[in-house]
């Protein structure tokens, strides 16, 4: 007999739509946003970042991050994404409001520079 295919959640898995609004905090325990989505490479399936939504009142004025997935570890604990990032370099980050930028090799390298997460090879 044959295990059901997981589309919720198991122990190592979570479907996407569980990862979308899962609060984001640094290592002091701060609150700095919450996850918007996060962005599949379509031909490695590998999730190269996530965005994380910041700011704003109603969904008006929101920042949204691009963070290396790497650098995101959930605590259960937590029940939310920690990052070692405090908000001194979150405030220098590179972000966007109104219109999403166009991510090439030469952005995502920007990125993950940034923060000094090893650009990915796929």
């Amino acid at each position: 007999m044959t295990e059901p295919v997981a589309i919720s959640e198991t122990d190592r898995l979570i479907a996407s739509d569980k990862v979308e609004g899962t609060k984001v905090y640094n290592r002091q325990g701060e609150r700095l946003g919450s996850i918007r989505n996060f962005m599949v490479n379509k031909r490695s399936g590998r999730v190269e970042y996530a965005v994380m939504e910041f700011g704003g009142i109603l969904g008006i004025g929101n920042e949204y991050y691009p963070l290396p997935w790497e650098m995101l570890d959930y605590e259960e604990a937590q029940g939310g994404y920690v990052v070692d990032l405090d908000k001194d370099k979150l405030e220098g980050a590179p972000r966007y409001r109104d219109r999403d930028p166009v991510w090439d090799e030469i952005y995502a390298r920007q990125v993950y520079g940034y923060y000094g997460v090893p650009f990915p090879v796929f």
